[in-house]
């Protein structure tokens, strides 16, 4: 979700970026895999946020914690209405090189669908990118609305997944990430082929792999498999895990999964910051993972490639 203010000065602090995720099988970085065709809505990658809510009464510990792990910086807090009814939130960005948070702490009830959108796609044209969405099989559950600094929408693909598009009146510019960020969306067998198929089309992207056969570890399950499928395009990457829903806490929960060189250090920095490791790293798929609770709730998985 972009924030929206009353105050165009909120402009020079909050450019936050659509929508990114990453997707890595066998150490091959979905971000050196070009997609078959560019996106006609598409912007790039590190146009793109996590979107994270927690209790105003959190919003300190969750900035320390998080920009502690990952380094980076936050922009200016500001009190702001970010969705098309009155609410009021505090807002702000989390930069960091391996990923995008948009923080939000509201000082009132949060309307509606909001709150449930995962990320928010950063989009040449809001109106074209709705139509994108929904000729692909997206429902579209905010109608676009304007703000100070450009126009918002919110759709929900085939599966549940929640997303926001947004587009500015003048577009920011950001340095790429030094590694994409991949976004994990948990799908059910019945709808996977119908999400897969949806984001492909409204994407342009490509299905880089799909495994039927993966390592149940992944999802906290290492003694079964199932289906994992990869998408890469010029929002960034989609990681697709395909299973039954039992699944053990905290598998699940986390919508992002952050790419780093050195998973120990980075984890000694999370526990330092205030972080706590739920799940102890494990290796799959050419890299090595892990599971962290940041303050507030916020569960992420943090991963480094060592190869196939």
């Amino acid at each position: 979700m972009r924030i929206i203010s009353n105050l165009r000065t909120l402009a020079r602090h909050l450019l936050l970026p659509g929508f990114v995720l990453l997707a890595i099988s066998g150490g091959v970085r979905a971000q050196d895999t070009a997609p078959a065709s560019s996106s006609t809505v598409a912007t790039a990658p590190q146009y793109s946020t996590t979107h994270v809510y927690v209790e105003p009464a959190d919003v300190d510990h969750f900035v320390k914690a998080f920009l502690g792990t990952f380094g980076g910086q936050s922009t200016k807090q500001v009190v702001a209405t970010v969705t098309p009814t009155p609410s009021s939130t505090t807002s702000q960005l989390l930069q960091t090189p391996v990923g995008t948070v948009s923080l939000f702490a509201f000082k009132t009830p949060v309307p509606y669908p909001f709150g449930a959108e995962r990320t928010g796609y950063m989009v040449t044209d809001v109106d074209e990118a709705v139509a994108a969405a929904r000729a692909a099989g997206a429902d579209v559950l905010v109608s676009t609305f304007p703000d100070p600094i450009g126009r918002d929408a919110v759709v929900q693909f085939p599966g549940g997944v929640n997303m926001q598009l947004y587009s500015h009146t003048t577009s920011p510019s950001y340095e790429p990430f030094q590694a994409v960020p991949e976004n994990r969306v948990y799908v059910s067998a019945d709808r996977a082929d119908d999400f897969i198929n949806a984001f492909l089309k409204f994407s342009h992207g490509n299905l880089v792999a799909d495994d039927t056969k993966a390592h149940g570890a992944e999802i906290g399950r290492p003694n079964d498999t199932y289906r994992h499928a990869r998408i890469a395009s010029n929002f960034g990457n989609v990681s697709v895990f395909v299973t039954d829903g039992h699944l053990p806490y905290p598998h699940g929960r986390e919508v992002t999964g952050y790419e780093v060189a050195d998973l120990s250090s980075t984890l000694e920095k999370a526990r330092a910051s205030g972080a706590k490791v739920l799940v102890e790293p494990f290796y799959s798929s050419g890299r090595n993972s892990a599971f962290v609770l940041f303050p507030g709730g916020y569960v992420a998985e943090i991963h480094a490639l060592t190869g196939p």
